[in-house]
């Protein structure tokens, strides 16, 4: 599903810990670093992506978890050109996407990356909350410079009433 801009619709997720670190995982096989995130499929709704997407790449139910809060709007990242498949029809060019975050209910022994066949991540661990910023591929920094920034004063929020922030 690619619209017509050639962006393909996805979600990003951004889970916090009681403490205020986040999820943060490495590529199955590879020295990449990223939150969960994937497609949105057709006729599904971005929150329901999410919950599809947070259980295939980490294991973790929705009661695992506490929906905190969404970006207000897509962003959008763009591909580098040597990334863009031209032999598709659609191309995509890039992707879009709602970014939600998320508060850890559960414990870390309620994770596993080995929920599908060929698992998104093989290594995990909690980071400080602008840590990714250091990490990411330089492609989608923008993306994630925007999505921690918007959703930042929820988690503090979030924190603040759970008595974990000062």
């Amino acid at each position: 599903m690619i619209d017509s801009d050639g962006f393909r619709p996805n979600v990003g997720i951004i889970l916090s810990n009681p403490d205020g670190k986040v999820f943060w995982a490495r590529r199955y096989g590879q020295n990449a670093w990223q939150f969960p995130q994937g497609g949105i499929q057709d006729k599904e709704t971005p929150v329901k992506a999410m919950y599809r997407e947070l259980y295939e790449e980490t294991g973790l139910l929705p009661e695992h978890v506490e929906l905190v809060g969404e970006t207000s709007d897509w962003l959008r990242y763009r591909l580098p050109k040597r990334m863009i498949r031209k032999n598709t029809n659609p191309v995509c060019i890039g992707q879009k996407q709602i970014w939600f975050i998320l508060r850890m209910l559960g414990s870390d022994a309620d994770f596993n990356l080995s929920t599908m066949e060929n698992p998104e991540f093989d290594h995990w661990c909690w980071v400080d909350y602008w840590h990714p910023m250091n990490e990411v591929v330089f492609f989608k920094r923008k993306v994630y410079q925007k999505a921690l920034s918007e959703l930042e004063p929820l988690i503090e929020a979030q924190l603040q009433r759970t008595g974990q922030l000062g």
